[in-house]
């Protein structure tokens, strides 16, 4: 079982930048593709970023050039840099784990809330 918990989501003006945070416990981090998902009101979840065990990285088109995933394995953490925002962002963004070798494994944390207004 793996726990995630996010933080530094929040209220921040359009231009604004905020960087979430995501623990993982429980497991051997290192062995897990992490991610970021979001989901707006009345829409349907979407990927946002990934990164693998080996900081390979992959982005959604409307992330590329704004936001950066990265992972601290020795503090079994997942973090996005929200660079740029814009009001289309707001949405509550959840962090993900798949286990890279057990098929199927995967975990979901409770989501933190961001706002982009003005």
């Amino acid at each position: 079982q793996v726990q995630l918990v996010e933080s530094g989501g929040g209220l921040v003006q359009p231009g604004g930048a905020l960087r979430l945070s995501c623990t993982a416990g429980g497991t051997l981090f290192s062995a897990y593709t992490m991610g970021w998902y979001r989901q707006a009101p009345g829409k349907q979840r979407e990927l946002v970023a990934t990164i693998t065990s080996g900081r390979a990285t992959n982005y959604a088109d409307s992330a590329k050039g704004r936001f950066t995933i990265s992972r601290d394995n020795s503090k079994q953490a997942v973090y996005l840099q929200l660079n740029t925002l814009k009001p289309e962002d707001t949405a509550v963004y959840y962090c993900h784990a798949r286990n890279e070798i057990i098929r199927g494994m995967d975990f979901w944390g409770q989501g933190t809330q961001v706002t982009v207004s003005s």
